[in-house]
């Protein structure tokens, strides 16, 4: 207990160091909840019984960029001494399709009008001779605002749609169900090493196609845990959210596995540009260079105007085994803020259509004229398109008597 109170306060120490000296780095893990893969239990490493705050702790560790900390001593009693600045920091694994981790930072991330906002680091990299394939295992990115206050990444999720966003062969309503291995049956062989107890089986809906399908999160000699995530006690693991297109080739043999990237959007499916290096065509052409607050889209496809966000998730988004390979399992190696002293945009009440912060009888009166056909719409900003359909009209001006009425 006496470990677990010191993991405590050196979490908070952590978060304020972080915020102080190097504010646009990560600075909070909320969740990490990985699909079952190859690196499950050990990237980060888990500790039999170890509290989820600890495991959380372990996660931030690995992907925050940190200066010098006090002595950092763990659940297992192991003891973490950092004396280095990490501009890219450790590793974390989320396992196959669906495992994800959600992050944040001490202050909201700005939306800036045409810049990229956020990167995401991973350790995707090229084929030697190639500018387009290598390792590429591709996480989608979602984003949230704390629209209710609560510090808790509980709020509406909007994705930012990459590249393959409206592909054909993109689905964006596809579901997964992992079984814990179960030791008591009698065993299933799956290939001359490994019997189902060592495998993870799933099955999965994709609901765009109507169609169902099954497979295993296959074990390979060069990691042998358990992959399953030891401190989830349920016998299954449902997730659900969009799957990407395939994108890998062999030679036929089985071994000789190349990935493709994908355009742009994604993390670790491009090498990662570091901010260090002069920018270069080449550069741009090959690597990640960030994502856009401005590719948020909702459920139906539709682009979301988000001023900030205050939460950050990724999940890998691919469901393929490549022989001996293994499981496709995006990694993150942290994020960064790309405009960290960018203020906040100043927020005007729904409704407040002259902006002097409240929505009341002046209002009202505004929308009346716009609507008779004065030729004022254009001098409130967009202010009184109330419900964001992108015009003003009668609608809105029932929105604007709802709110005057506390509806």
């Amino acid at each position: 207990m006496r470990r677990f109170r010191i993991l405590l306060a050196l979490m908070a120490l952590m978060a304020l160091t972080a915020g102080a000296e190097n504010k646009n780095y990560i600075t909070r893990v909320l969740d990490y909840s990985p699909a079952p893969g190859q690196f499950i239990n050990t990237t980060p490493q888990y500790v039999e019984g170890e509290p989820l705050d600890s495991l959380l702790a372990r996660v931030l560790w690995n992907i925050t960029g940190r200066y010098i900390y006090e002595t950092y001593e763990m659940f297992d009693g192991t003891v973490w001494v950092d004396s280095t600045f990490s501009v890219q920091p450790g590793l974390i694994s989320l396992g196959g399709y669906g495992g994800s981790v959600t992050f944040g930072f001490d202050h909201p991330i700005v939306n800036v009008p045409d810049a990229l906002d956020l990167q995401i680091f991973g350790n995707a990299f090229t084929q030697t001779g190639s500018a387009t394939a290598g390792s590429s295992e591709p996480g989608i990115v979602m984003v949230s605002r704390d629209v209710n206050g609560n510090g808790l990444a509980d709020d509406p999720w909007y994705e930012l749609a990459g590249s393959e966003y409206g592909s054909k062969s993109t689905y964006h309503h596809y579901e997964i169900t992992y079984y814990r291995p179960d030791e008591g049956h009698v065993p299933v062989p799956q290939n001359p090493f490994f019997s189902d107890t060592q495998h993870i089986r799933w099955t999965a809906v994709n609901h765009d196609l109507g169609t169902t399908s099954e497979g295993y999160i296959a074990q390979n000699s060069f990691h042998k845990q358990s992959y399953w995530p030891q401190w989830v006690d349920e016998p299954t693991i449902t997730i659900s959210g969009a799957l990407l297109p395939e994108n890998f080739e062999d030679d036929g043999s089985g071994q000789n596995f190349v990935q493709d990237f994908k355009g742009w959007g994604y993390v670790d499916n491009r090498p990662d540009y570091n901010y260090e290096e002069a920018l270069t065509d080449s550069i741009s052409e090959i690597c990640n260079m960030g994502f856009d607050i401005g590719w948020a889209v909702d459920e139906q496809g539709q682009r979301v105007k988000l001023p900030y966000i205050d939460f950050v998730k990724v999940y890998t988004a691919l469901n393929q085994q490549l022989g001996w390979i293994g499981e496709t399992s995006t990694e993150v190696k942290g994020a960064i803020d790309l405009h960290p002293d960018e203020p906040m945009p100043v927020e005007h009440k729904r409704g407040d259509v002259n902006d002097d912060g409240d929505v009341d009888a002046i209002d009202l009166n505004i929308m009346i004229n716009i609507l008779l056909g004065a030729d004022v719409a254009d001098n409130y900003g967009g202010r009184a398109d109330v419900n964001g359909d992108g015009t003003p009209d009668g609608n809105d001006l029932n929105d604007i008597i709802n709110i005057i009425l506390g509806k």
